[in-house]
């Protein structure tokens, strides 16, 4: 991608895929780490972005995730996948829990309206990877759904200031249409909030 590079590291929250986040970013240029969800927020180094990976706990029904409550705070912007998703729902006042019906495998999700800078160039249905037992089961205020699917109401989700988005889905998985478009989306995002 074009123009300065910028530094977007990943939480890593024991996502079995945290692995393919990074090499996303690297292929788009971008200058990545993976961190341990433990490292205090001031061992962190200067960043234009962060993601806060997937991973095996139960984050809907525990709501613990290491240190991904302090990196919240930060003023940069964050997206959260499948088990950062629902965190970041829980630390923002919205709520998560166990799925009615839990997902694994591909999905069909359909954006609302556009779906915002983060489904930038993407088609209104598109076919996502799963791969959860727990969801968010209400937005906080303040933040919008922007995708749903037939067993998941709250796909995607961003605040109104968009630069906080959540995934349920899995887009560093091969499986997902248009994952690639949507880290492209969130660097660019990154990119736009450096420059500005």
């Amino acid at each position: 991608m074009e123009g300065p590079k910028i530094t977007i590291d990943i939480i890593d929250n024991g996502g079995q895929w945290t692995h393919r986040e990074w090499r996303m970013l690297r292929y788009l240029g971008v200058d990545t780490r993976i961190i341990p969800n433990d490292t205090p927020v001031s061992n962190l180094r200067s960043l234009d972005g962060l993601i806060l990976s997937g991973g095996a706990a139960r984050v809907g029904l525990t709501g613990e995730l290491g240190k991904c409550g302090d990196y919240l705070e930060l003023d940069a912007p964050i997206l959260g996948i499948c088990a950062g998703h629902q965190f970041m729902a829980r630390h923002y006042g919205g709520d998560a829990g166990e799925a009615t019906k839990p997902e694994f495998g591909s999905a069909k999700i359909t954006l609302i309206e556009d779906g915002g800078p983060l489904f930038d160039g993407t088609p209104s249905e598109q076919i996502v990877w799963e791969s959860h037992n727990d969801e968010v089961t209400q937005v906080p205020v303040g933040f919008s759904i922007t995708a749903f699917s037939e067993s998941c109401e709250v796909q995607a989700m961003q605040n109104q200031k968009e630069d906080r988005f959540g995934l349920q889905f899995h887009p560093e998985v091969n499986d997902t249409e248009y994952g690639s478009t949507i880290f492209e989306n969130f660097v660019r995002i990154c990119r736009t909030v450096k420059l500005s």
